[in-house]
């Protein structure tokens, strides 16, 4: 049975996309720790990141570093952040977060809950970095 994340890959589940290539999909989180918090998935399921093959390992931060870059350049932060966790979806996955402090990193705290049009604003303001030197 496909995860969470293969669903909104294969569109049946809508998403905020910011990016996707042959190997990963990335869309902003629906519960962000902060606005612009963004996760990378790799388009094969596997539950936990280092199961995933070697050339998926190589490349994902590679096709998380311009997202990264276009987040820091639409939130304030001083940079983002990264976070593995795996615990809430049974699918490899990177988050990307804009941080000021260690703590904005605490996913023990309680989550946004913006709305779809918040959603929207923000992966507008992402998608129109992303490309910007």
């Amino acid at each position: 049975m496909p995860t969470l994340f293969s669903k909104i890959i294969q569109g049946a589940i809508p998403a905020h996309k910011i990016a996707e290539d042959d190997f990963f999909f990335a869309f902003l989180d629906i519960s962000p720790l902060r606005e612009g918090h963004t996760l990378v998935v790799p388009k094969l399921e596997r539950d936990y990141i280092f199961d995933l093959p070697e050339e998926y390992l190589s490349k994902m931060l590679a096709f998380a570093q311009p997202i990264a870059r276009a987040i820091e350049r639409s939130f304030p932060c001083q940079r983002c952040g990264l976070a593995v966790i795996g615990l809430e979806v049974p699918h490899a996955h990177l988050h990307i977060v804009p941080i000021n402090n260690a703590d904005d990193l605490n996913f023990t705290r309680p989550k946004l809950k913006p709305g779809p049009g918040e959603l929207e604003a923000a992966r507008q303001k992402i998608l129109s970095n992303l490309h910007a030197r």
